[in-house]
């Protein structure tokens, strides 16, 4: 089986909900995988909106999900660690867990990569999407990704 990475709210290639987005409640949407490679310890989420006009803008970090996981809940709170024993980094705004799609004009894609890794990494609070693909390096032992739009109504 194939490592694929969905979501209940929205279809790759589809508009995410706005309740998903800084238009909305910006809750982060829930996500749910299959198909993890055999090995992996734990697994590492990155979003990021690679359209955004000063370069690619990172929404969420999240890492150190067990390798049990299958799934991610809608809502998940913005603290840095969380129940399972994950921790959310930093976004591009300087802030711990989930910020919404917000573009500034036109179709933004949103690309949500989960990464299956070989090892747990270690917790730091401030760490920030390019630390963890840095960290990641020759870790990974599958990826998954799922891309959502979101256009703002003017």
């Amino acid at each position: 089986m194939a490592f694929a990475l969905t979501s209940p709210a929205f279809s790759s290639g589809s508009t995410i909900p706005s309740i998903y987005t800084a238009d909305g409640l910006d809750i982060s949407p829930p996500l749910e995988w299959s198909g993890a490679p055999p090995g992996t310890v734990t697994l590492a989420l990155i979003c990021d909106d690679p359209d955004a006009p000063g370069g690619t803008w990172t929404h969420w970090v999240l890492y150190g999900i067990p390798a049990s996981a299958t799934s991610l809940p809608e809502g998940i709170a913005g603290s840095v660690h969380l129940d399972d024993g994950s921790v959310q980094g930093l976004n591009s705004w300087g802030e711990t867990g989930w910020r919404g799609p917000s573009p500034p004009s036109g179709t933004h894609r949103y690309v949500f990569r989960l990464h299956a890794l070989d090892t747990a990494l270690q917790p730091d609070s401030s760490t920030t999407a390019r630390d963890l693909r840095e960290a990641m390096h020759g870790h990974i032992l599958g990826s998954a990704s799922l891309t959502g739009l979101y256009s703002r109504s003017r």
